[in-house]
């Protein structure tokens, strides 16, 4: 039953022919040559009848892809429709045509050719249409399909000629060009490479085994042909070429005898041509004869892509179910065909709309992997940046104990102070936690910015559809932009609340806050020591030295100031009095401080999840069903893509084509490959 592999194959190939699939590489037999080293003659031997284009210089100018079908004769035929109404339409009944050959073209759609001369006609037309007349070559194939009962069931793809010198209209790179179309089919590790190369030139120097051996250096694919043989100088012949002594080849080395141009002009038949070949093979190589010849071949290439066939199909099978997977999941992705708009729409809002709140909440299907996104950003931005900047804040950054020192004294006017003044605490406190406002802008500012990043992520990742309909994509866009764009100010604006809130009223008695009594009188137990040496201890170099230092605006001046010039605050020693004030005035500022900030730090983010992110949550789908959901704007959202709906296409074709594909490679029984 393996006879039934290689049709299979043709309808494999004629399938994927259809979507041009270069993605599913099928078991085919290629025919390499150089120009005019009998190539077309052996294809011709093959099938048995006169069909290529012939003539001077490079004849094959384009990939022909030849089927060969075995089928029954036609008598045969006649009786099995006569005898089986029931199988009229079997695979193998081809009824209504009443030829015993004939052959049929993919490009000419129901068209039955029963004349070959017609045959060779249409390739060459067909080569001028795709490829000039002018000796032009081009890469897309021509297929041809042949029933005959004299012929085995192959598939062979016959290539143009290598060839050196560019003639006609041919580029200048044509040897190039011709040995990558070459190589673009030999490549197929599913292929069988057919060598051709005839017996008057030497091996070693052939351009067909060559770029096989680029392609299987093994040549575990490669089977040579030996053609011309009868053209030998006389006293030479190629027994040892044959039996490969001069260059083995794995899959063999058979030789055939080719018609001569006499035979051609003489029209001598191919059966008549095969007679004289094996009639020549016996005289000049009866020992070979029987593995020589074009029906030895032919048998040979049969048997040859049936096994390959064999060993292929598992690996094809699989690499068609999973393309079959692959395509259908892209066939998902493209969606279907937009029926109803008002559903369609409100579809892929909700979905936008549940997307975009899963991203913040944690729970979307598309988690990235590569950096902090959504909700985890915002986390971030809470806890590590927002939190870590503002424990970075020195509670006294920017206050010298000069800067104490005056705000005590502007505090008390134009007399002595008996107290630390308790406005003087306040300005400066105010003055700190006045600094804890730019972060706090700066966090609403990172977490608005953030929500803007949701919107591409949703857009690539979670909403595949929105791809298809680019309007509605950037209407979706825009509606949530401006959403966002309305509550930043909202925020902005709650957030320096909070900080005027704090600035508003100094809680002195907030039961974090330490007593002042208390802080002074830790202060006066520290400095007590001090204090008494100070008074007892004061040195005359001390004093001189701070007479001669300059004048500072707290300091007696010794002498009369230019009250023109402008002074330059420098500082000086304070008095252990002022050094008590100061350190009472710093505590109580860094103790109010550190309550302020904790503060800030939790009210913040509260108040840009309220205000800012649970409020988009809350009213993104609304907010787009009420900006989008408009009659007249229903079908001009809705336009879809033409790249998309191409792809959609494509991919729906080629999905069709895989699974004909395996239905066809389902009818094998196992039983069949071994």
């Amino acid at each position: 039953m393996m006879e039934t592999l290689i049709p299979v194959i043709n309808r494999l190939q004629e399938v994927f022919l259809t979507v041009g699939a270069d993605s599913i590489q099928l078991p085919q037999i290629v025919v390499v040559g150089s120009q005019s080293s009998g190539k077309s003659s052996v294809l011709e031997s093959l099938v048995g009848r006169d069909f290529l284009p012939r003539g001077s210089g490079i004849v094959t100018r384009r990939p022909l892809v030849l089927q060969l079908v075995h089928v029954p004769p036609l008598e045969e035929r006649r009786k099995h429709d006569n005898g089986n109404e029931s199988k009229r339409n079997s695979q193998n009944s081809y009824p209504g045509i009443k030829a015993e050959e004939w052959g049929t073209f993919l490009h000419c759609k129901n068209q039955i050719f029963t004349d070959f001369t017609e045959i060779r006609k249409e390739i060459q037309e067909e080569t001028d249409r795709g490829s000039g007349d002018n000796k032009g070559i081009g890469n897309e194939p021509i297929y041809l399909k042949i029933f005959s009962p004299n012929v085995l069931s192959l598939t062979l793809v016959d290539l143009p000629g290598i060839t050196k010198v560019p003639v006609g209209d041919q580029p200048e790179d044509i040897e190039i060009q011709v040995q990558e179309m070459i190589l673009s089919f030999i490549s197929n590790p599913n292929s069988i490479i057919l060598s051709v190369s005839p017996a008057t030139s030497d091996l070693a120097t052939s351009d067909a085994l060559k770029l096989a051996r680029e392609v299987d250096p093994d040549g575990r694919r490669t089977l040579l042909v030996v053609t011309k043989l009868d053209l030998m100088d006389a006293g030479t012949d190629a027994l040892e070429v044959l039996l490969g002594r001069v260059i083995p080849v794995r899959l063999g080395i058979i030789g055939v005898v080719n018609r001569s141009q006499h035979d051609l002009n003489t029209r001598k038949s191919v059966p008549d041509a095969a007679k004289d070949e094996q009639a020549f093979l016996q005289r000049h190589y009866p020992s070979l004869a029987s593995r020589c010849g074009s029906r030895y071949l032919a048998r040979t290439l049969s048997r040859l892509l049936m096994h390959h066939i064999r060993d292929c199909l598992p690996e094809l099978k699989t690499r068609v179910t999973v393309l079959t997977a692959q395509y259908q999941a892209r066939l998902n992705s493209y969606g279907q065909p937009v029926e109803d708009p008002s559903a369609m729409l409100l579809q892929i809002v909700t979905k936008f709309a549940s997307d975009y709140c899963n991203t913040i909440e944690g729970t979307a299907r598309h988690i990235q992997t590569s950096e902090l996104c959504g909700g985890a950003r915002i986390c971030y931005i809470f806890h590590e940046t927002f939190g870590r900047t503002l424990q970075s804040i020195d509670p006294l950054g920017g206050l010298t104990e000069l800067d104490v020192l005056t705000a005590i004294r502007n505090a008390t006017g134009p007399r002595p102070a008996l107290f630390v003044p308790e406005v003087s605490f306040e300005l400066l406190v105010k003055k700190q936690i006045k600094r804890l406002e730019e972060p706090s802008m700066r966090c609403v500012e990172l977490v608005h910015e953030e929500l803007q990043r949701i919107i591409q992520h949703c857009s690539s990742y979670s909403t595949q559809e929105l791809l298809r309909f680019p309007k509605l994509h950037d209407s979706i866009v825009e509606v949530v932009t401006s959403l966002l764009r309305k509550r930043l100010p909202i925020t902005n604006e709650m957030v320096h609340y909070l900080v005027a809130i704090e600035l508003a009223y100094i809680n002195t008695k907030h039961p974090d806050f330490t007593d002042a009594a208390q802080v002074s009188a830790s202060v006066n137990s520290q400095q007590t020591d001090t204090l008494d040496g100070g008074k007892q201890c004061k040195s005359e170099k001390e004093e001189k030295v701070s007479l001669h230092q300059p004048v500072s605006a707290f300091s007696s001046p010794s002498k009369a100031v230019n009250l023109l010039d402008t002074a330059v605050p420098i500082s000086r020693r304070l008095s252990a009095r002022e050094q008590r004030d100061c350190e009472v005035i710093q505590r109580l500022i860094k103790c109010y401080f550190l309550i302020v900030r904790k503060s800030i730090q939790d009210s913040v983010p509260k108040t840009v999840m309220h205000f800012l992110v649970n409020y988009v949550k809350e009213h993104l789908q609304s907010e787009l069903v009420g900006q989008l959901y408009k009659q007249p704007l229903l079908q001009e959202l809705l336009i879809e893509s033409q790249e998309t709906a191409q792809q959609r296409n494509e991919v729906a074709q080629m999905l069709e084509a895989l699974q004909k594909a395996n239905n066809i490679i389902s009818e094998i029984r196992e039983t069949h490959l071994w």
